[in-house]
């Protein structure tokens, strides 16, 4: 792989991340997923054809600035969806233990 072929999948994932937050901005989780999907499969490719070789300065600097660009996004990603997740959580922690309950003390039976 050379380096304009590594620095278009880095651009790629950026793109993908950058689609990522805004189906984050908006709620669409199926999107989000979908993309997450997608995200992780091009980083799998960077990761099995990156070979190890000194890149010019300018496209080491390209390179930088497009992986601070996805490190951003993805806290952005993760600041909206953490909170949506532990709430989520929190439901099916609730679900269960009323599910527990209601086997224990048998709903609906009159003692």
């Amino acid at each position: 792989m050379n380096s304009l072929e590594l620095i278009s999948l880095y651009e790629n994932v950026a793109t993908i991340t950058s689609n990522m937050l805004e189906a984050a901005r908006s709620g669409n989780w199926e999107l989000l997923e979908q993309l997450e999907n997608d995200c992780s499969s091009r980083v799998q490719t960077i990761r099995e054809s990156e070979i190890p070789f000194d890149l010019p300065a300018e496209m080491r600097d390209k390179k930088v600035r497009i992986i601070k660009k996805i490190l951003a996004d993805d806290k952005e990603i993760r600041d909206i969806t953490e909170p949506w997740m532990t709430e989520l959580s929190d439901l099916m922690k609730s679900s269960s233990t009323n599910r527990k309950l209601s086997n224990a003390y048998g709903a609906g039976n009159t003692a």
